[in-house]
C-alpha cells in the first residue's frame, strides 16, 4: 500500500538540540512523532577535512504535502550549516499508523 507519509533522517550535535528540534515539529504539529537515536557516531567529509563526530539522529515521521513546512522548521531550529535532511517515502505500513500519521499532522497552529 502507498501512503502520503514519510520518515525523515536528521542528525543533531547534542541532546538539547535534538529535543529542542523534535518537540517544535510535534508541538506544531508538523510531525506526527520524532525519535531521538542517541550514540550515533558520523564520519564524513567537509570542507576538505575528514571529521568524526559524536551526534543523536532524528527520525521524523510526516506526510509528503507538508514536508516543505518541515524542512524550513528544521533549517531554522538547526545550529548546522548544512543540517542533514533526509526524506524517504513509507512504501507500506500499519494502516493505522499510517492514519495515525495523517491525524497528528493535520491542521497546524503554525
Amino acid at each position: 500500500m502507498d501512503s502520503p507519509s514519510l520518515v525523515i533522517y536528521c542528525t543533531c550535535p547534542d541532546p538539547a538540540t535534538a529535543e529542542r528540534i523534535a518537540e517544535a515539529l510535534v508541538s506544531e504539529r508538523l510531525a506526527a512523532c520524532v525519535n531521538l537515536v542517541p550514540g550515533l557516531t558520523s564520519i564524513y567529509r567537509w570542507q576538505g577535512q575528514i571529521q568524526r563526530d559524536s551526534e543523536w539522529l532524528l527520525i521524523i515521521k510526516t506526510r509528503n504535502t507538508i514536508y516543505p513546512l518541515l524542512e524550513t522548521r528544521i533549517r531554522d531550529l538547526h545550529p548546522y550549516a548544512v543540517p542533514e535532511i533526509i526524506a524517504l517515502p513509507i512504501q507500506a505500513g500499519s494502516a493505522a499508523y499510517l492514519d495515525w500519521i495523517v491525524d497528528s499532522t493535520g491542521a497546524s497552529p503554525v
